[in-house]
């Protein structure tokens, strides 16, 4: 593993350029370039809020900052895999000619949407800005390992994804499908203490602690508490739920399994890289 990392590092340079020629394929001939990709989710976050304030009667200052702080992540994760999923069968006739480490095709692709949540998380910070009561914390600098954790988490699931896909052609729909449900049971439309609210108390340490090592949920739980002031006026049918701490201990956890979830991924990866030719 470590030769075949060191032959990916010595091809540093078609990872560059392949991270360029997404960004501009994506954004060619486009107007308004990387706020079209930015759109999206804020126009959901919009509809989001709308949805739990005023139909659902949720009370929560600045949720709409809740939901995206969440959100803006969850996109990272969400493109990451989705562009990985085909990342190999898009470039098969340059597989077919040239020979170049084969895993470099998912992990410009990650590192691409890597950038895209860096410039997301600029306007999110001008988003900041603009709200009554929601300055931007001294745990904001935080954000860069929290990102690493991700990115890392990302890359792991990346790995599997667009290996299997070149053997089983399904894989990217059942991705598309298993994104969409998971999307609900994630915190990312609601914080995190509804769901330890809701959990059983004969095993609510158990649930909870399996819950928060979930390397996505104890992500999506930390960028909220380092960017966003702890709620105090949380109100859901007439009952009010308390903010809780993050937990350093689980998110510590969860950044290790993230690192042994990267490195499955690129030994599985690696096993099978030297089929794709005849696969494809």
């Amino acid at each position: 593993m470590l030769s075949e990392l060191r032959e990916l590092y010595r091809y540093r340079d078609l990872v560059v350029q392949l991270v360029i020629r997404d960004l501009k394929i994506r954004y060619k001939n486009s107007v308004l370039g990387f706020f079209w990709s930015l759109l999206n989710p804020l126009v959901q976050v919009a509809f989001i809020t709308i949805v739990i304030k005023f139909v659902l009667r949720v009370h929560l200052d600045n949720y709409s900052a809740y939901v995206l702080a969440a959100f803006l992540p969850w996109m990272f994760f969400q493109m990451s895999l989705l562009d990985a999923s085909d990342s190999v069968l898009k470039h098969h006739d340059m597989l077919k000619k040239v020979y170049f480490p084969r895993e470099a095709l998912p992990v410009s692709l990650v590192i691409s949407n890597l950038i895209h949540l860096v410039l997301a998380f600029v306007v999110f910070f001008v988003y900041l800005v603009t709200i009554p009561r929601a300055p931007i914390l001294p745990t904001a600098l935080l954000l860069p390992v929290l990102m690493a954790i991700q990115f890392i988490f990302n890359l792991g699931v990346a790995f599997f994804i667009s290996c299997l896909n070149v053997f089983y052609e399904d894989t990217k729909f059942i991705v598309a499908v298993a994104l969409n449900a998971l999307f609900y049971a994630t915190p990312v439309m609601y914080v995190s203490e509804l769901v330890y609210s809701a959990l059983p108390s004969a095993h609510k340490g158990l649930l909870w602690t399996l819950y928060q090592v979930n390397p996505l949920n104890a992500l999506l739980i930390a960028y909220r508490k380092i960017l966003l002031n702890p709620f105090s006026d949380f109100q859901l049918k007439g009952a009010s739920l308390t903010d809780m701490p993050l937990n350093y201990g689980y998110l510590g956890i969860a950044a290790l399994i993230s690192i042994l979830l990267a490195i499955a991924g690129y030994h599985f990866f690696n096993k099978r890289k030297w089929m794709f030719a005849e696969m494809l």
